[in-house]
């Protein structure tokens, strides 16, 4: 993709810095570790679910539709992050372009609020699941998934498209070392010497809208969930009812935790937490997941002869 703007007279810079983790450069070695691990995880991990949700017909419904979405979401988050962190930690690699800057702030912050928009969906899933489970497949077929997961996709990159050109209007006559592994939007407003005030409110109401607005429906639903099953007749009915929502809470909690915090460390975790750990949580808590793994282990195993 490629950004156009009017404001080229404005003096912006042609590289940044990134500056890590400030106050830990002397540890980046050590840090790289669990980071390397954790981008291990979140290749493999959503690269096997995809595969495996791709190859089975039985797992194309719509929980698992909106689960192919979250691995691809997590996989371009990673993606779009974790090599150049790695590199700074390594090799000291801090230098990053200009247009590359802009670039990766657009696909953080789209995916991101993609990846939010997609737990609110499989939050409706599962409340129409388990609150009209009688018209289930009638309400939530592959026609409403697909069109879900187009207004999810609009959504995020609609909202994030204003991000770089904000940036990019504003001057910077002083510092050009943004003190993050990533090019995070108001990390690089704060550099800038100009008026903040539009990029200030853009983001407030950016952040009020998918994280006060998602979270507020998500509890919402859950209460609904909750509300019917505690109504529901036996309690085997209630904990099978109870264990289809454990693992979308598990990457709620993943998801939202981390990004509630304004730290450089967890803005870091928030990268790497929801793309390391989902997979795991919906492997080991989803039963038609574990059996196709099973299944394809199985399948290819040599065969003695």
């Amino acid at each position: 993709m490629t950004f156009h703007f009017l404001n080229s007279s404005h003096l912006f810079p042609h590289t940044f810095f990134l500056a890590g983790i400030p106050g830990l450069s002397a540890a980046h070695i050590w840090i790289s570790v669990p980071f390397c691990f954790m981008f291990f995880l979140a290749l493999t991990g959503n690269g096997v679910l995809l595969f495996l949700i791709w190859t089975e017909h039985r797992l194309h419904q719509p929980m698992f539709l909106f689960l192919a979405m979250l691995c691809f979401v997590d996989l371009v988050l990673s993606l779009s992050t974790l090599p150049k962190m790695l590199a700074i930690f390594w090799f000291n690699a801090t230098t990053i372009g200009s247009h590359a800057c802009l670039f990766q702030m657009f696909v953080i912050h789209a995916f991101s609020a993609m990846e939010s928009g997609v737990l609110v969906a499989m939050a409706l899933d599962r409340v129409v699941a388990i609150c009209n489970p009688l018209h289930y497949t009638t309400i939530v077929t592959p026609a409403v998934v697909t069109k879900l997961g187009g207004l999810v996709m609009l959504r995020g990159m609609g909202l994030a498209i204003f991000f770089p050109s904000l940036v990019h209007r504003l001057p910077y006559c002083g510092s050009h070392t943004i003190a993050y592994t990533y090019c995070e939007h108001m990390a690089v407003v704060k550099l800038a010497c100009g008026a903040r005030t539009v990029d200030n409110l853009y983001v407030f109401a950016v952040a009020i809208f998918l994280g006060v607005g998602d979270m507020a429906f998500i509890a919402y639903t859950y209460g609904q969930i909750v509300k019917t099953v505690m109504h529901l007749p036996s309690p085997e009915a209630r904990a099978k009812a109870g264990s289809t929502c454990t693992a979308h809470v598990c990457v709620i909690i993943f998801f939202y935790g981390p990004a509630s915090g304004a730290k450089v460390i967890l803005a870091n975790l928030y990268l790497l937490l929801p793309p390391a750990l989902d997979p795991l949580v919906y492997g080991v808590k989803t039963k038609q997941i574990r059996e196709r793994m099973f299944t394809l282990l199985c399948s290819t195993q040599i065969e003695p002869t």
